[in-house]
């Protein structure tokens, strides 16, 4: 019988439930499950609809067995930051408000009164932005102090759907570190900045290493879904789960996860916590077997997947990054401006952006997407000029995982604008990274190099390379 494992990967737009198996060394996958995700504005913030999130992992655990194909273990990976906040039963505190949500602003201020930003990343080396775990509770703290008064753990969003699944809490490394609130060196919470902040100190729970098993299911879902199976604690952040995915690793590679997010570094076995780190705002986000994964959040995707969703949402993504493709406009814009987090329209403010400096404005749909790309690309060229000069290495190439795998245009503009070659696939690396933790736990693979030879093996990856070369 196939020893099948399920993949959950749940990110802003959409999840998917995904299985995966060895068949002769090489991993198959089969998508059996997708549904849409969203922030939605509930009780006047941008929130996450938990209750609706969770009917949708049952779905697709259900759709597993009207299959045949019931796995050997699960496991679900989100994106980072985001939690909720559990009282002494068990039950939601409040709503799982979203990255995107404007609460926070200001909060960054209110943290500094208690300890300085460079202070912050020396300890943590995580770099500052707005949405950080840290100055989330930061605003529960100073406007809902009720809230984080009641609340008897805290829960990043994949270890609450653990939990609704097993009943048991338990916190995972990758994720808590996305927080702000570990200490890099000793890769576990760093109590001190959260006493020195307020928080209560009792809501973070043990951190466990991906690849741990959680346990089966609670009689209630066993009776649902019809099956039982073991819950895997994979690495639960999305991105430390596609580093997994990153094919047949070598140490001179520089990454690029390209999904809503791109999220562009190398892996690193020690973090580097020092001020040209900082000044340049990289992080030192954590990763299977306590690997860093030292990486710059550039605004990403996200960008084109507003555009496409405001001018033309029936057009596939490989459509409009042909059409763009054959623009001539030069017009560039600052990807990581905050004025791209949540505009009320994307298109809009593209245009406003480039208006306010005196470049080109783009008027066709093609012609925005043209400018998005290209300053994507150009973004990347600059944050690897840096990264090459922080890490004093000359990487060889750029390897592009995740969605942006597809994005033909994306690849060869950032070929050009490294002057590397740039080799693109898998698309599902979040999927596949996370499955790859699964079959190591339940030692199909004896080791993550191992399962990156395999990874290599199972799927096309294609070459870009820049027109000097």
């Amino acid at each position: 019988m196939e020893r099948y494992h399920l993949a959950i990967d749940i990110g802003a737009s959409g999840g998917r439930h995904i299985l995966g198996h060895l068949v002769n060394g090489k991993i198959k996958l089969e998508e059996v499950y997708r549904f849409p995700n969203g922030m939605e504005s509930i009780d006047g913030h941008k929130c996450w609809n938990m209750e609706k999130l969770f009917y949708h992992v049952l779905e697709g655990l259900k759709k597993c067995r009207d299959l045949g194909k019931i796995p050997e273990t699960m496991g679900i990976d989100t994106w980072g930051v985001d939690f909720v906040l559990l009282d002494e039963s068990g039950d939601l505190i409040g709503n799982a408000v979203g990255y995107r949500d404007g609460r926070t602003e200001g909060m960054d201020e209110k943290v500094k009164a208690f300890i300085s930003e460079e202070e912050l990343y020396k300890r943590t080396g995580i770099q500052k932005q707005p949405f950080n775990t840290i100055y989330q509770l930061m605003y529960l703290k100073e406007k809902e102090p009720d809230k984080l008064k009641q609340g008897k753990r805290l829960l990043m969003i994949p270890e609450y759907l653990n939990f609704l699944l097993t009943d048991i809490k338990m916190s995972e490394y990758t994720n808590a570190t996305t927080t702000g609130l570990v200490n890099a060196e000793k890769k576990d919470w760093d109590f001190e900045i959260i006493n020195a902040l307020g928080f209560p100190e009792g809501i973070f729970g043990e951190l466990n290493m991906p690849g741990t098993c959680i346990g089966g299911f609670s009689k209630k879902i066993k009776d649902e879904v019809g099956f039982d199976t073991k819950v895997i604690l994979v690495a639960t952040h999305d991105t430390a789960s596609a580093m997994m995915a990153v094919p047949a690793w070598k140490g001179d590679v520089v990454y690029i996860s390209s999904g809503t997010w791109s999220l562009m570094g190398t892996e690193c076995d020690a973090p580097d916590c020092s001020f040209e780190s900082r000044k340049d705002n990289f992080t030192n986000e954590g990763g299977y077997e306590y690997r860093f994964r030292y990486l710059k959040n550039i605004m990403g995707l996200w960008m084109i997947q507003s555009v496409k969703s405001e001018l033309a949402p029936d057009l596939s993504y490989g459509e409009l990054c042909k059409m763009a493709s054959l623009e001539k406009i030069n017009s560039i814009v600052d990807c990581n401006d905050s004025r791209f987090l949540a505009p009320k329209s994307m298109t809009e403010e593209i245009k406003k952006a480039c208006e306010e400096t005196g470049q080109q404005v783009p008027q066709s749909l093609s012609q925005v997407a043209s400018v998005v790309y290209n300053s994507l690309a150009k973004c990347y060229g600059d944050v690897f000029s840096r990264l090459s000069e922080i890490k004093r290495h000359d990487f060889k190439c750029i390897h592009v995982i995740g969605g942006g795998a597809n994005a033909e245009y994306l690849n060869s503009l950032t070929a050009e604008h490294t002057e590397r070659t740039v080799l693109t696939g898998p698309v599902e690396a979040t999927a596949i990274g996370n499955i790859i933790c699964q079959m190591i736990s339940a030692r199909e693979f004896d080791s993550l190099s191992k399962a990156r030879e395999s990874v290599f093996e199972s799927f096309e990856i294609k070459e870009y390379k820049p027109a000097k070369i």
